[in-house]
């Protein structure tokens, strides 16, 4: 198919809205349909594939049809990546969360009394407010105030967190 670009336009023009409503209903984007058909006609341009005249449209009819599943599955690999990264990228954060953790807990174990240790418990853990933990462990509301400052002083200056 060697086409003048007078004949190359009139056939763009002729047939580039068939391609275009097979190409959106392929894709059902816009843009990515134009891009398709545009790229079939860059082809056929460069190539200059040998065809008949009376079978033009059905080829680019096909063209088009192939270059749509083409970036159909290029969209289906580029979200498979993304869905891959995305799992490794959590992954990874909830190892890096389950480390720092662990390390929070040794950090208590190795630099918090006993007492400390249960108020912390006590407040974080099954979220009691500062009287409900002054009750169960008989001492004031203040004094659990002072426990949990100085805990958390103790743990921001061991893991070196500022304030």
């Amino acid at each position: 198919m060697d086409y003048s670009k007078q004949e190359f336009e009139h056939l763009f023009k002729d047939s580039y809205p068939h391609m275009y409503r097979m190409a959106f209903s392929m894709l059902e984007n816009a843009d990515d349909a134009k891009d398709a058909v545009h790229q079939v006609f860059a082809q056929v341009w460069k190539g200059k594939p040998q065809i008949a005249n009376d079978s033009i449209r059905g080829y680019l009819l096909a063209a088009t049809r192939n270059q749509c599943r083409h970036l159909l599955r290029s969209r289906q690999l580029q979200r498979q990546m993304e869905d891959e990264l995305q799992r490794d990228a959590a992954a990874s954060e909830s190892k890096d969360r389950e480390e720092l953790l662990q390390q929070l807990q040794q950090v208590i174990d190795d630099n918090l009394t006993e007492q400390d240790r249960r108020v912390l418990s006590l407040h974080y853990d099954d979220e009691m407010t500062y009287e409900e933990t002054a009750t169960v462990l008989g001492i004031s509301a203040s004094a659990v105030n002072k426990h949990i400052t100085r805990s958390l002083a103790k743990i921001r200056e061991t893991l070196k967190i500022a304030k």
